[in-house]
């Protein structure tokens, strides 16, 4: 039995057999770091049932636990908080039931399936570290609910329509001179996105051109022929002209091979695409299905709308008045796509940031008016905008920061970081260059997944990779400073199968945080928080410091200890593996 509970449940009987009252909720807490204890009974909430003074509730409970419960050996109060100290063969007994820290914390797979929605890219630029921050959320999120217990698939809807895409076909049209990945030796992603900050600068010459001409601005940027090309080039498509498709197919496959080679290179990965092309007209069948139902209400111009002002939101439009679909529209048809292809499907997570809120709020609320049980189960998965010290980034003027590049100036950060702390001299070249990536990524990733996702934040790469505080890099280094105590170890990595030893407090410690560690990927699955599982390596890794500076490990005079505290070592490397991979983080066994 879970030792929460057996406790909750003697506190219950204690309760009852002093006071004669019964008690329907024991609440728990962490002991507070200066007192002594390792679990904390809170008094204070009992008082509504329990009538009488808190300190002396506490003594009287404590008493009880101690002649009761033999994994508690003593107790002390601090007002109405009952710090209760749990025995070391309580610790070691936990110890010596986890066979296989590598899946420590996973439960078995429920047949409830989740799917994530992630990336989201336009097939109009590169991936920026915008984007980085919605794939490294989404694939960590996903990884976390694989652990929790549940199926999951991971996929994203590619915007590979509209005029912005228009915009840069065109450009390359008139100024590519028949330029190509490989002609050019860029990748098509950069390539493609060239064309649609050349499109911005020629449009803004035209702008200018025609407002000296006497046009005002408002004209100019709506006559500017090279956007009057751009929408006839878009109304082309849509018709299916064979010549324009032919060149959209062409730029967007440049595109695809560019985003294949960039999710390779941050380590992330997706079971399914969507393509606006193909689901943009998906949900208009729907549209007809809940004007009938009632769902949805016609206008006298034709225009098909949503009245949520009920629920305290606006009219909707679903439907222009010529018939053509909105977003919401496409959004509707792709969700209800999504549970036909994937039937066991019962919710959905959409990591988009926070300037869409209201849009999922809607889309939720039109797909449960619609009768899909599964909207109970849609969560938008909103996160702040990422920042540089230089201001916010655009991509039509050319200043957005390119996923590749950041990764690369990460790696080269990471070498001059690691070449002048010079632990690495025996290193091949390759080795090295393996190593400055990985603890660039490491160090990328990190940094934004410790961050709560609703919140803002200012990326500094230079402070990312930092071996010291709460960094990727500072954890790395500690797991490959256990590998380096288990190799000088030279043992077989296993629990002693009897331990007979006396516990140091700082040993203690430990298996109390690694005892934490399901609870984490639990809260981290139902808060949808990478964060709470990087935090958390940060808090283990910091304790385990401690008991490295304080407790010799091969010091002991009985080998029973040694072997104990270097299975110890063992455990805590395997769940900062874990821990890690959750987040998208490998880690080296050399730094």
């Amino acid at each position: 039995m879970n030792l929460q509970k057996n406790l909750a449940q003697h506190i219950k009987k204690a309760v009852t057999e002093t006071y004669g009252v019964t008690i329907e909720h024991v609440e728990f807490q962490a002991t507070r770091k200066d007192f002594e204890g390792d679990v904390t009974v809170v008094i204070f909430s009992m008082l509504r049932s329990v009538k009488g003074n808190p300190v002396q509730i506490g003594e009287t409970i404590g008493d009880y636990l101690v002649k009761n419960v033999p994994e508690v050996t003593k107790f002390n109060v601090v007002k109405g908080f009952l710090n209760l100290v749990l025995s070391d063969a309580y610790y070691l007994d936990f110890f010596q039931t986890i066979q296989d820290f590598s899946t420590y914390g996973t439960v078995p797979a429920s047949n409830e399936a989740m799917m994530v929605e992630y990336a989201s890219p336009n097939t109009n630029k590169p991936l920026h570290l915008g984007h980085i921050r919605n794939v490294l959320l989404g694939y960590s999120v996903a990884e976390i609910l694989k652990a929790s217990g549940k199926k999951v698939y991971k996929t994203q809807i590619i915007n590979d329509r509209g005029i912005h895409i228009c915009k840069s076909m065109l450009a390359w049209q008139r100024y590519g001179d028949e330029e190509t990945p490989q002609s050019s030796g860029l990748k098509g992603d950069k390539l493609v996105g060239n064309y649609y900050v050349k499109f911005d600068q020629e449009y803004k010459k035209e702008i200018s051109n025609l407002i000296e001409e006497g046009a005002t601005e408002k004209e100019a940027k709506a006559e500017a022929p090279i956007l009057v090309e751009a929408q006839e080039m878009l109304r082309k498509w849509e018709a299916g002209d064979p010549k324009v498709v032919a060149l959209w197919e062409k730029m967007n496959g440049w595109v695809y091979e560019g985003f294949d080679a960039t999710y390779e290179n941050i380590g992330v990965d997706f079971d399914k695409n969507y393509y606006e092309s193909e689901t943009y007209l998906l949900g208009k069948d729907f549209i007809q299905a809940g004007l009938e139902k009632g769902v949805f209400e016609k206008d006298p111009d034709g225009s098909v709308w949503c009245d949520l002002t009920a629920e305290g939101l606006d009219r909707k439009i679903v439907l222009r008045s010529d018939g053509t679909a909105v977003y919401m529209t496409q959004d509707i048809g792709t969700a209800i796509q999504r549970v036909k292809d994937f039937p066991d499907v019962n919710g959905m997570i959409y990591t988009v940031g926070n300037e869409q809120e209201y849009h999922f709020q809607v889309l939720f609320l039109i797909l449960q008016k619609l009768g899909f049980s599964w909207a109970e189960n849609l969560y938008h998965l909103s996160y702040g905008m990422v920042d540089l010290p230089s201001g916010k980034m655009k991509s039509r003027e050319g200043t957005v920061v390119d996923a590749d590049d950041l990764i690369d100036d990460m790696a080269a950060t990471a070498k001059e970081i690691s070449e002048e702390l010079g632990k690495i001299d025996d290193f091949s070249a390759e080795e090295k260059a393996e190593l400055y990536k990985t603890i660039g990524l490491g160090a990328l990733k990190y940094y934004i997944l410790k961050v709560d996702p609703k919140k803002r934040i200012l990326f500094n790469p230079e402070e990312s990779v930092d071996f010291q505080g709460n960094t990727g890099p500072f954890i790395q280094y500690t797991y490959a400073r256990i590998q380096s105590i288990l190799r000088k170890a030279e043992i077989e990595q296993e629990t002693s199968t009897a331990l007979n030893i006396t516990l140091q407090p700082k040993e203690k410690e430990l298996l109390k945080i690694l005892q934490q560690f399901p609870e984490v990927i639990q809260l981290a699955a139902g808060n949808y928080s990478p964060a709470l599982v990087a935090n958390y390596t940060y808090d283990l890794v910091k304790e385990f410091n401690s008991f490295y500076q304080n407790v010799p490990i091969f010091g002991a005079e009985d080998t029973s200890e040694i072997a104990f505290r270097v299975s110890l070592c063992d455990a805590v490397g395997k769940v900062i593996k874990t821990a890690f991979s959750l987040l998208g983080i490998q880690v080296p066994d050399k730094m």
